[in-house]
């Protein structure tokens, strides 16, 4: 499938989120991509991780998360509940069991449990470009979040390696993610990442 990212963003996004469900080898790019995620976190020093419940085929980063949590007590994972307010995202503690609701986009949120400031936000990627550029659902959520978070989390893109779209560039506005992780491995990683 050819992808112009000059096209409409929302024909770009449709075309990209068609493909991803129809992908006849999800579950296998989806076990290499847990395998990626766990292994580069090793490395890393953050206690406190922001995720998201994954929904239209996305690659679930809960699994990894929740194994990275198990080897330390202080460790934190959380999945973001909507600000209606400011139209960014808050993150409250999840782990499995947990309370959870449906949103107002029937997405699963924790209910009741603690408000906390990720120093890592894993992003959901629609497609992704060269060099941190992402596209997600359209909506500006984590652009605003990762706008407002002081200090700025570390931003992680999480995609199947079939969203790559070469010549997508981030527009004004646009979070560009400080790695890029697919299933083929890290496919980008800022200097200071």
């Amino acid at each position: 499938m050819t992808l112009d990212p000059n096209e409409d963003r929302d024909a770009l996004r449709r075309k990209l989120i068609a493909a991803r469900q129809a992908l006849p080898d999800r579950l296998e790019r989806a076990v290499a991509l847990q395998n990626v995620l766990r292994v580069w976190l090793v490395g890393r020093g953050e206690t406190a991780i922001g995720a998201y419940w994954p929904i239209k085929g996305e690659f679930d980063p809960l699994p990894a998360l929740y194994r990275w949590a198990e080897a330390d007590e202080h460790r934190r994972i959380g999945l973001p509940v909507v600000d209606r307010a400011t139209g960014s995202l808050r993150f409250h503690v999840w782990y499995p069991g947990c309370p959870m609701e449906l949103d107002a986009h029937d997405i699963p949120k924790p209910k009741g449990t603690e408000v906390f400031q990720p120093r890592m936000l894993l992003l959901p990627c629609v497609g992704y470009g060269p060099e941190g550029a992402r596209i997600g659902y359209g909506g500006g959520f984590y652009d605003r979040t990762v706008a407002s978070l002081t200090p700025r989390p570390t931003t992680v893109g999480l995609c199947y390696s079939n969203g790559f779209v070469p010549l997508l560039r981030p527009r004004p506005g646009d979070a560009v993610v400080d790695a890029m992780l697919t299933d083929d491995g890290v496919v980008w990683q800022a200097a200071d990442a």
